[in-house]
């Protein structure tokens, strides 16, 4: 792929047009048609946080100095709204559109530490959730830009397990007041509230007919994932730095052109639910030259609801030059797959010190229909469990899930279906199994084709209920445990 270089460095305006050309690569490559890249559209008329009173001390709170600045800027509008250098501490933003939230070099938009700065909100009739740090409804043309950083304070929000701290570690976070260990000394929790409402919430969020005020006794339980954008036409994320999230870090939901390029996502490996990137049910995504260290999955694909007019969710995917390190899999599909996923192209990505690499797992209560997806060109090396996973028995439903979707998994409704994946030029460096394939007895994994598949695992191929899986030029080295499963000897097709 050509590269434009102009002398010794880039210009922006250089930068923008090789990233453009970049990325229209991927897009003429892709395996389905993507369409275009769409951009939001912003006035280029420029505000400054300072004009509206904010002080970048790291102590005055900025809450209302950026909630004055975007309703001014969106009444007038549309703009940029300009954070310059320099530590802003400030409650939940609000976005609105029309509006390119730019974050100078050296400047953090620090969200406070203090729970009760993220109040329980209302989000729909009769469900209630912790305001995120950065959210906002129905919205277009909407950017985030700049090399600043916003950092979600998640050690005020997160447990613990002490299994993935050092000794240091652990002393650091007991000596830490107010705090809290679970009953069997294993976890630790940031208070004593939010150890208590783990089992509260059993209760609360089952309850018909439960009111904000009891869900203020789990407040501190219910961490907000720490951008939470929804329902947005145009939006762009190009050059932040995103780090240190109570729970997810990047979770956009039911968007139409997304792009996220040149970000750095960051969660460390002991952040608890720390996923990376999640995209939710949203349609023409590009994911570009992007780093992520995740706590939880990395780069991940998820799909609620039911399809409409039988389309799926979530499609029109590409993910192209990404690097995920740490984290429970590179790039990963589910759990909630109900919605249907189609059209995913993974390409020229690098997975280094993930639990699993490709990772595409489900179960009965949020599954769905999940086909053409295509992962090319990847690199994996230090792969903690499996190089590939298929799962469609994956966990039970988490604290909140609904009746009727805890029902479901007894019920055989909403059941995963994954099928016609095409995986080529993998290589994997060392992982402890290369392959697993999980499937239903009633609805099995199937057609999944695999080429130019290279890896070095300890054991070879495992799992049961699966079909037409085609290995064409797949080697699997130094495996102690070459022999298939017997369930699988005759879903695996060599070529």
């Amino acid at each position: 792929m050509k590269k434009l270089f102009i002398g010794l460095a880039f210009s922006l305006a250089a930068l923008v047009s090789a990233q453009k050309n970049d990325i229209q690569y991927y897009i003429d490559k892709a395996p389905f048609k993507f369409g275009e890249m769409v951009l939001p559209t912003i006035p280029q008329k420029d505000y400054n946080l300072k004009d509206f009173g904010g002080i970048a001390d790291g102590k005055t709170l900025n809450t209302k100095a950026f909630e004055k600045a975007i309703t001014t800027i969106a009444a007038n509008g549309g703009g940029r709204l300009i954070v310059p250098a320099g530590t802003w501490l400030t409650g939940p933003i609000e976005l609105k559109s029309k509006i390119d939230f730019h974050v100078e070099e050296g400047a953090v938009v620090q969200f406070s530490s203090d729970v009760k700065q993220f109040p329980i909100r209302e989000s729909s009739p009769g469900k209630f959730e912790v305001t995120a740090p950065i959210w906002g409804n129905n919205l277009k043309d909407v950017s985030f830009t700049g090399k600043g950083i916003f950092d979600g304070a998640g050690e005020a929000w997160r447990p613990v397990k002490k299994f993935k701290t050092t000794d240091a570690q652990w002393k650091e976070l007991l000596a830490k007041p107010g705090s809290a260990l679970s009953d069997d000394g294993k976890i630790w929790w940031p208070s004593v509230a939010a150890k208590n409402g783990e089992e509260l919430a059993k209760v609360i969020t089952k309850t018909p007919g439960a009111t904000i005020d009891m869900y203020e006794q789990i407040h501190h339980f219910l961490r907000p994932m720490m951008f939470t954008l929804s329902k947005v036409t145009n939006l762009l994320i190009d050059g932040p730095t995103f780090r240190n999230s109570p729970k997810f870090v990047i979770n956009p939901k039911q968007i139409t052109n997304l792009v996220i390029r040149n970000t750095t996502v960051h969660n460390p490996k002991w952040a608890q639910n720390g996923d990376g990137i999640d995209i939710s049910a949203s349609k023409n995504v590009i994911i570009y030259n992007t780093k992520v260290n995740a706590g939880d999955d990395g780069i991940c694909m998820k799909s609620s609801g039911t399809p409409k007019n039988g389309e799926a969710n979530l499609q029109n995917i590409i993910i192209a030059e990404c690097t995920v390190n740490e984290g429970h899999g590179g790039f990963v599909i589910g759990s909630n797959t109900d919605g249907g996923m189609k059209n995913i192209y993974v390409t020229n990505c690098t997975f280094d010190g993930t639990d699993i690499g490709i990772r595409v797992k489900s179960n009965s209560g949020r599954g769905g229909d999940v086909s053409q997806i295509y992962i090319d060109n990847i690199e994996m090396k230090n792969i903690i469990k499996e190089a590939v996973l298929f799962d469609t028995f994956y966990a039970d439903a988490p604290v909140g899930s609904t009746k009727e979707s805890e029902a479901a998994q007894h019920s055989g409704d909403k059941v995963p279906y994954f099928h016609d994946f095409y995986v080529s030029n993998v290589n994997c460096a060392s992982s402890e199994t290369a392959f697993s394939f999980s499937g239903l007895p009633d609805k099995l994994i199937e057609n999944l084709f695999f080429k130019n598949v290279n890896i070095t695992s300890k054991k070879g191929i495992v799992g049961k209920n699966a079909q037409n899986i085609v290995f064409e030029n797949v080697k699997i080295n130094n495996s102690t445990d070459y022999k298939i499963d017997s369930s699988l000897k005759k879903a695996i097709v060599v070529k």
